[in-house]
């Protein structure tokens, strides 16, 4: 089987720099595990990485698609599935490195992501009734069915909370009871898996920082091209924290200041589902950061630890 090192963690703990330097140490190269670094034009807002920070390490699963597309956890696992195997077969080590959970769960558990039933009235139907009623509306419809997706969804991933409430439309059974009839952890590969961690306040402000830096760097000016090149707020690109409060400011609904600190507000929210998300695999390492020195102590641990599982 071959070997997968996975470095996660919620927004701004500090990923990007650790990924690279243990890819530096291990002959690794990087597939980047971010809904939004995908996109194209969206660099400030998605926190890309430049070239010159990669360092010469490879990186993939960046700037793949244009913002009008459209583009699923099932893709991504095709397209990773083809840079692990080429990574590996080239002598080196497959590293995945981003928080999105979904994205790294569509690798390393068995989902089912067929797309053979589906029910298009009943999917606008839902939607809908999110628009009239709320989120939170359509995802208490998901606990008279599909108790186990009601806890391990949030109302805001509308998504798969319709989805679910589809499956269960179309077939009569859970899509949690149809995962769980496979081997829900019997993949192709051996998993080390880190997530990353530190002290709430302090992510909080880096998180913080983060965001009136974005602003420095010119977010509203990125903004501003991607709706001068067509970009809506109905796109799914447009619907990244970030992206959607700055075109709420453009459209004159609220002010710069309130986009800004919606934008900080949510990104925390999004850290904490995060996080959240990461504790229901128990395969996890988890690495309190605040626990050492500084990033080189965090590192020597992680190839301290994937060498010794290596020997196992």
């Amino acid at each position: 089987m071959k070997d997968l090192l996975i470095i996660a963690g919620p927004t701004a703990v500090g990923k990007t720099k650790i990924s690279i330097e243990v890819a530096k140490k291990l002959n690794g190269e990087i597939i980047s595990a971010d809904s939004m670094q995908i996109y194209k034009h969206m660099n400030i807002g998605s926190a890309k990485i430049k070239d010159e920070e990669m360092q010469g390490i490879a990186h993939y699963m960046i700037d793949i698609i244009e913002p009008f597309d459209n583009f699923s956890a099932a893709e991504f696992k095709k397209s990773a599935e083809t840079y692990i195997n080429d990574i590996s077969n080239r002598g080196k080590l497959p590293i995945i490195a981003g928080g999105t959970g979904l994205y790294i769960n569509s690798l390393i558990c068995n989902y089912d992501f067929t797309e053979a039933d589906k029910d298009e009235e009943y999917r606008k139907e839902l939607n809908e009734l999110a628009e009239i009623k709320g989120k939170e509306y359509v995802h208490e419809l998901l606990k008279e069915v599909d108790i186990d997706s009601y806890k391990r969804l949030f109302p805001n991933d509308l998504k798969r909370v319709v989805r679910a409430l589809e499956v269960y439309k179309l077939t009569g059974k859970t899509i949690s009871k149809y995962n769980s009839n496979k081997l829900f952890h019997k993949i192709p590969y051996n998993i080390f898996y880190f997530v990353l961690n530190m002290d709430r306040s302090k992510l909080y402000d880096r998180i913080n920082n983060r965001v009136d830096m974005m602003i420095k760097e010119g977010l509203l000016d990125e903004v501003k091209k991607l709706r001068n090149i067509g970009c809506t707020s109905d796109m799914q690109s447009m619907k990244g924290i970030g992206y959607k409060e700055l075109l709420h400011y453009l459209d004159g609904s609220i002010s710069l200041d309130e986009a800004i600190q919606i934008i900080k507000q949510g990104s925390r929210n999004y850290a904490k589902r995060q996080l959240t998300w990461f504790r229901k695999d128990n395969r996890v390492e988890w690495i309190n950061k605040d626990d050492f020195k500084d990033d080189t102590e965090v590192i020597n641990y992680i190839l301290e630890k994937y060498k010794n599982k290596l020997k196992k």
